[in-house]
């Protein structure tokens, strides 16, 4: 028999997914823009926009009949396999969903297998040692977004060394940059996820037994990895997700027509019926993930374990040197503030992509703008946009801490959208701006923090101190204030802040897509996207953005590989932890 937590994760999951084809079939009428007027403009440009002509329009698709019987029609075509009319080419839309779903599905499995092949060398050494961890080196690639390492590719390969066509999808060369681009973080994220479980696995007393019996060292490393593999598959899976996600934003550097793509030329065109059909592709395709990679999981583990479960010995944390995030902070703030003293928005056109000068340390972009102007008051606005959605994110965990039956099933439906996703319906339902790039990332931060909270909540409630305070007579309340929330507030508060760097490179991808903050604001991403039309005359206007991006991941990983690497010692070091009420 179903536990009441897992049926109301269930349901949650399912009224979660219903919620999201809503708002997919709602987009027409949810939309800032008149659709009428879309259509009229793709169909003649020349005809005036009159008031019988935008309702003759409506009448014709529906739009004059309320959102309910819209959402009734859409999904009655639907389930008959019909996707709708383009607006603005006037064909059907399943053709090009379908197109454009061939053409990331092979960019994908490009990905993969870069991802597959970085993780397999990352975790090759610590199997051959029998200790170690993948460290920084693979941490770092981790959290390098696609769209930025798409820039560097791109710049390095593709523009100065001329090895490998920038643009296009013509043969296979087309497809190397971009699965460059796409399989790094994923093979790193992959490789630092293995490599750092393994040494723990390595160290159990089975494998002290197997090489004491003469196994070869072949197979203990295989039975270390089936060993490994199970608890991380979920993991796995979110990476595939992550893929669907990045697709959108190396698609659009390199010109590929896959169906990220398409996604985000539809909703900037209005083309709504296009674009609910690209939603629903990259939503399946992420559902379907999640599904193989439980079904993976479910087959590893084998029918013994399979209702226990299995969990992995503590892993040893990322090393990190003190000096390391201590420096990168200082080099952003000295920019960022050096920027802040400096004027963003003055243009001066005598000087046009200048080269980095005393006057200009960092350079002009194409306005005659000041670079370092603008990357320090982009700063300023993309960290505090981060901070807000941060705190919101850490309430919203907080609440769903103590409702895990609720927040596992919606956590699983936010996992399976990606930031550029979201981004994307956001922007096609109010428009593309800073507002709705930060609600569009607010809705997807939140099942990290939410997990964390879930699992001190019930840890807390566990502990004999409770069971104390309940036999004096302790009120559920002052339980709640005094002892259970301040137990669990502050290592997610802690959680909530190394995750700060993270939300602020999602708003800067947002922002380089133009599902974010719009010129003349001096957003990173924005710079970042500004700068590709002269990349080639004025490369630091792009270096500048792209190194502050690095900067910001490579803090991220530092500073929870320091955090965590204090906890862990804190842990070992102390000895057993006394039952001490935290409110006392």
């Amino acid at each position: 028999m179903k536990s009441p937590v897992k049926n109301a994760a269930g349901l949650t999951r399912c009224v979660g997914l219903l919620a999201v084809l809503g708002v997919v079939g709602l987009l027409p009428w949810l939309s800032h823009r008149d659709p009428a007027l879309t259509v009229l403009r793709a169909r003649s440009a020349e005809q005036e926009a009159t008031e019988e002509a935008l309702a003759a329009i409506r009448a014709d698709l529906g739009l004059d009949a309320g959102p309910l019987s819209l959402l009734g029609r859409w999904s009655g075509h639907l389930l008959r396999g019909d996707f709708g009319t383009s607006w603005v080419s006037g064909h059907d839309v399943l053709p090009s969903v379908l197109a454009g779903l061939q053409v990331s599905l092979a960019l994908m499995g490009a990905a993969l297998g870069v991802a597959v092949l970085l993780a397999a060398a990352l975790v090759a050494p610590v199997l051959v040692r029998g200790r170690g961890s993948a460290g920084a080196f693979a941490a770092m690639p981790a959290a390098v977004p696609e769209f930025l390492l798409a820039i560097v590719v791109l710049l390095v390969f593709g523009v100065w060394l001329g090895w490998l066509p920038t643009s296009g999808w013509e043969s296979a060369e087309y497809l190397v940059l971009p699965a460059l681009a796409l399989g790094v973080p994923a093979g790193g994220l992959l490789g630092r996820l293995v490599a750092d479980a393994l040494p723990a696995v390595l160290e159990e007393r089975w494998v002290e037994l197997w090489r004491g019996a003469g196994v070869s060292r072949a197979r203990i490393a295989g039975a270390a990895l089936r060993r490994v593999l199970p608890p991380l598959v979920p993991q796995f899976g979110m990476v595939a997700v992550g893929l669907t996600g990045g697709a959108v934003a190396v698609e659009t550097v390199f010109a590929v027509p896959g169906i990220g793509r398409t996604a985000l030329g539809a909703a900037r065109s209005q083309d709504l019926p296009l674009l609910q059909g690209s939603v629903l592709a990259l939503l399946l395709l992420g559902l379907v993930a999640g599904a193989l990679a439980a079904g993976v999981r479910h087959r590893l583990l084998g029918p013994a374990l399979r209702d226990a479960g299995l969990t992995l010995p503590a892993a040893r944390p990322v090393r990190a040197h003190p000096a390391v995030p201590v420096t990168l902070a200082a080099v952003l703030l000295l920019a960022i503030g050096w920027g802040l003293l400096r004027d963003p928005y003055t243009v001066d056109t005598t000087v046009r992509l200048a080269a980095p000068s005393w006057a200009h340390p960092l350079g002009t972009d194409g306005l005659g703008r000041d670079v370092l102007a603008r990357l320090g008051h982009g700063a300023a606005a993309t960290v505090g946009t981060a901070a807000g959605i941060c705190l919101l994110s850490l309430l919203i965990a907080l609440v769903l801490g103590f409702l895990p039956g609720i927040g596992a099933g919606a956590a699983d439906i936010a996992n399976a959208l990606p930031p550029v996703i979201v981004g994307i319906l956001v922007a096609a339902a109010t428009g593309p701006g800073t507002g709705g790039a930060a609600l569009a990332v607010a809705l997807i931060s939140w099942p990290a923090l939410s997990a964390h909270a879930a699992a001190l909540v019930q840890e807390v409630r566990a502990s004999a101190f409770l069971t104390a305070q309940r036999a004096i007579g302790a009120s559920p309340w002052w339980i709640l204030t005094r002892h259970v929330l301040p137990s669990v507030a502050a290592p997610v508060a802690r959680h909530a802040l190394l995750r700060l760097p993270g939300i602020a490179l999602a708003l800067a991808s947002l922002g380089f897509l133009g599902l974010g903050a719009q010129p003349p604001a001096p957003e990173w991403g924005l710079l970042l996207e500004e700068s590709r039309a002269y990349v080639e005359r004025a490369p630091w206007a792009a270096l500048a953005p792209a190194v502050a991006l690095a900067l910001l991941a490579g803090l991220a990983v530092s500073g929870a590989a320091l955090t965590q690497g204090r906890r862990v010692r804190r842990a070992t070091s102390a000895p057993a932890r006394k039952e001490t009420p935290v409110g006392a």
